[in-house]
């Protein structure tokens, strides 16, 4: 039926061109904006997932930024560590100097004093957007938190990692607000040195100790300070490791080179190993220390004894050879021995500026991990987005000009419709 009220066929024509301008909208929206899903209408879940991940993307910017000013500010205090060691090697020379006959002592303090004003330069000057390690005062939180990470887990919620620092033993100066000074170069390092006696005059040098059995075995324990005590073990590996061409010790040398080695594989640090001209084994340290019961096993019947240890806890004494800060010392009046003491408070500042040095180096490496890991997982996140909500521009190019080929047609085929209904006018003329 034809009829003039009703275009079946324009009908038709206009709700396919509809479709296709729709389609075509669609298209030139992805090209426009590069993305398939740019709305949440477009695809809910796929526009959840990417609006959530792009936000922990932006955080892990901000991780990446807080690594950056904690590596800086790390970076800051090493430096200043380095430059720190560097005068302190300096002032150990000049001390070693003034031991000499005929030096003027009052011209070889005014260096030091100059080095000591050095010294408290660097530790100020070392600070990075108001942070400084190296100086600091009894308001000072000790613990630093450098922002490293943020984790979203199956519930949704976040959590935010740090890198933990304790800058306690970093300081070069600095005071508890009670008039004690507790930085490296400021606090007074007491030189008593403790020694302990390890227990029979005993000599390897005419009675070798062979440890032929491999089940041969002497133990004894040390406690260092307020730390646990820890179990020291010599075996034959002890003996090998210490550098004896094989496992029989046999001279004093021999004896003190398996001592230190037994007293590392424990991790012991710290205490020093000697034999004096008695034969006695002595154990020295500027911590205090106490040593356990020695005892001995295995087949081949070795004592305790023949190492120079004894059976029953041997006693530690005590020597006091003064106290000094780095930052007081004055050689104008000193003694050759009141310098040499100098020189120790020196030996041991310079001792802990290398541990703090130490300390620092394994924080940088482990913000530099960090640095890289975050980077990494920045992209990582990017592309996995972008896998969700990107448009493919090949494919949406190949598809927009489908579409404007079938919009072209489709104008001609609404054309050709409307222009049925005119055909009509024939037929009443």
């Amino acid at each position: 039926m034809t009829s003039i009220i009703t275009n079946t066929s324009a009908m038709t024509a206009l709700q396919s061109l509809q479709s296709i301008n729709n389609a075509l909208d669609t298209t030139q929206g992805r090209i426009s904006t590069g993305y398939r899903v740019s709305e949440a209408q477009d695809n809910a879940a796929y526009w959840s997932i990417a609006t959530t991940m792009r936000a922990d993307n932006n955080a892990l910017s901000a991780v990446s930024d807080s690594l950056g000013i904690g590596a800086a500010t790390v970076d800051a205090a090493y430096t200043g560590l380095n430059s720190a060691k560097d005068r302190l090697d300096t002032i150990k020379a000049k001390l070693t100097t003034a031991t000499s006959d005929g030096v003027d002592k009052s011209k070889v303090q005014s260096e030091i004093t100059a080095l000591q004003g050095q010294l408290q330069t660097i530790a100020e000057s070392a600070s990075f957007s108001g942070q400084n390690w190296l100086s600091t005062g009894s308001s000072t939180a000790l613990s630093k938190e450098i922002v490293s990470s943020i984790a979203r887990d199956a519930t949704g919620s976040l959590t935010v990692g740090s890198i933990a620092g304790d800058i306690t033993s970093v300081r070069l100066f600095s005071d508890n607000g009670a008039g004690v000074d507790t930085g490296i170069l400021n606090k007074t390092i007491d030189l008593t040195k403790y020694t302990n006696t390890a227990g029979v005059a005993t000599t390897v040098e005419t009675t070798a100790v062979s440890f032929a059995a491999a089940d041969d075995l002497v133990t004894f324990s040390v406690k260092v300070g307020g730390a646990a005590a820890k179990t020291v073990e010599i075996t034959d590996q002890t003996l090998l490791d210490a550098g004896l061409t094989d496992t029989t010790i046999r001279s004093n040398a021999d004896l003190a080179a398996v001592l230190t080695q037994a007293l590392k594989d424990a991790d012991i640090t710290g205490i020093d190993v000697s034999i004096d001209g008695t034969d006695n084994v002595v154990l020295s340290s500027t911590d205090t220390f106490s040593l356990g019961d020695a005892a001995a096993s295995g087949t081949t019947g070795i004592t305790a004894a023949s190492l120079g240890l004894n059976t029953t806890a041997a006693t530690t004494t005590s020597a006091s050879a003064g106290a000094a800060a780095v930052d007081t010392i004055d050689i104008t009046s000193a003694s050759v021995t009141d310098i040499k003491n100098f020189i120790k408070v020196v030996d041991e500042a310079l001792s802990q500026v290398t541990s703090a040095a130490s300390s620092l180096g394994a924080i940088q490496n482990r913000i530099d991990m960090q640095t890289d890991f975050v980077s990494k997982l920045m992209d990582t996140v990017s592309e996995g987005v972008g896998s969700l909500v990107d448009a493919d521009m090949t494919e949406e190019s190949t598809r927009l000009k489908a579409l404007q080929t079938q919009q072209q047609l489709g104008v001609q085929a609404l054309s050709i419709a409307n222009s049925s209904s005119e055909s009509l006018l024939s037929l009443f003329r």
